[in-house]
Parts: C-alpha cells; structure tokens; sequence
C-alpha cells in the first residue's frame, strides 16, 4: 500500500472527511515521525511498532566489481520494531517471542 492508498482507504472510511483533509493529516503525522527521528527521539505507537534511530559506525567495505576496499562513513539509519499486538495479528495470534 502506497502513502495515496492509504489516505483514499482511510477517506472511504470516513466519508464526513474530506480526502485532503485525510491527506494532511496523514501528512502531518508521516512529517511529525520524521522530525521527531532527526531530533534523535524514539517514536513509539502501543500495538503498531516503535521507531527509532540507530548509529552504523564508519567502516571499510569492498566494491563488489574491483574488490577494491571503500570508506564508508559513518551514518544513522531508521530502524523500526514492531508491538506485540502487530505481531500476534501477522501470526494469527501465536507469539514467536
């Protein structure tokens, strides 16, 4: 499902909506997680999943064509863990923890 789905779906939903105020919406929460991911905070959502940053250290890595060893440099990447209730619904209840 794409971010234009995903507002339609929700607008169906909802039809005393408006599809671009759904639209903004969903907008302003996509942009609220971003923000809150550059500012370094974890953003949690109980029964969905919690997202937050992690640090990949610098490294040499090989380019796969020369073999030749490349810099990487250091970068923070997204990293997202989903809830227990999102789990149990993927496994048709059964934990796998």
């Amino acid at each position: 499902m794409i971010k234009s789905e995903l507002v339609q779906h929700i607008a169906e939903q909802n039809p005393h909506l408006y599809q671009r105020d759904v639209e903004h919406i969903v907008n302003a929460i996509l942009d609220e997680i971003s923000d809150a991911l550059a500012r370094g905070d974890r953003v949690e959502l109980r029964g969905f999943g919690a997202f937050s940053v992690k640090n990949r250290p610098a490294r040499v890595g090989r380019n796969p064509r020369t073999g030749e060893k490349v810099p990487v440099a250091e970068k923070y990447v997204p990293f997202f863990k989903t809830g227990k209730e999102m789990r149990e619904r993927l496994n048709d209840g059964e934990d796998t923890e």
